[in-house]
């Protein structure tokens, strides 16, 4: 698909490639790292096979972070303390800081969707632990949750479809795993104190959603966390991850033409007498 992108597009413009992945990414070995819906990709060198399928500087990094990036190119420049959440199938959060997108010590700040919560239980989790957030307010639990009450459903998608048509137990549903997921992030905005509380991925798309969680925040955060502090959705959408991706990317391409053009020239041993600077 991607070679088919660059030849419709011409491969003459283009500076570099960058890959938005729903797992925890080593950015600078440019490898996924224990991903734990992502089977077979454990170690995969995602962003040497990109360089050598196209001849280009290539970045892969967390679906979250690229949303992060992505929208805080376009959000109000002083908002410099940000969380984004993304609620897909899975669960993630990217961090701002001062206008920086930080990534932790091993690239895995923000990686909610594994905090246990009571309300999950016992419930075994892909990351072969119990009881995280992921259990219970993740796309994927919606589906698990949803089809053992004798719904039909079998995706994300097919939830929030019932859910925008009203569906009580799926709106039901929604504005729980809202409620879940407002639980967890209010540790985080009662800790870091952030200007902003961005929502992105399939079930922000949902008002029941985003009104469990900015409820939740309200209930659970001190009143000076959320005295100024703005929850919405992501203003870019579903492009959000994909502005941020390509970001990485024409970073990486122009650090790496920034290379080529500081690299020395070589001399030629032999003097010309005829030629005057």
């Amino acid at each position: 698909l991607l070679e088919r992108l660059a030849d419709e597009r011409g491969r003459d413009g283009l500076r570099g490639v960058g890959l938005s992945l729903p797992g925890p990414v080593d950015v600078e070995a440019g490898v996924v790292d224990l991903p734990s819906r992502m089977p077979g990709w454990n170690g995969f060198p995602v962003a040497s096979w990109l360089t050598e399928r196209f001849g280009l500087p290539a970045v892969v990094d967390n679906d979250a972070n690229c949303m992060a990036a992505g929208e805080q190119t376009v959000q109000d420049p002083g908002r410099r303390q940000t969380i984004t959440i993304k609620a897909g199938s899975a669960i993630g959060a990217g961090i701002v800081i001062d206008g920086r997108l930080y990534r932790g010590a091993t690239g895995s700040a923000g990686d909610i969707t594994h905090v246990r919560i009571d309300a999950a239980g016992d419930t075994p989790c892909s990351c072969g632990n119990t009881g995280c957030l992921e259990t219970v307010a993740s796309g994927a639990a919606l589906v698990r949750i949803l089809s053992d009450a004798g719904v039909d459903v079998s995706s994300t998608a097919d939830v929030v479809r019932l859910a925008s048509d009203a569906h009580p137990e799926a709106t039901r549903a929604v504005r729980l795993a809202g409620r879940y997921l407002g639980e967890v992030l209010a540790a985080n905005v009662n800790f870091f104190n952030p200007d902003a509380v961005y929502l992105g991925g399939i079930l922000s798309t949902l008002d029941p959603f985003i009104a469990a969680v900015r409820s939740q925040l309200y209930e659970s955060c001190h009143p000076l966390m959320t005295q100024h502090l703005v929850i919405e959705p992501v203003s870019l959408g579903a492009d959000a991850g994909l502005v941020g991706a390509g970001q990485f990317a024409l970073q990486r391409g122009l650090a790496a033409s920034l290379e080529e053009l500081s690299a020395p020239i070589p001399q030629s041993t032999t003097r010309n007498r005829n030629v005057r600077v």
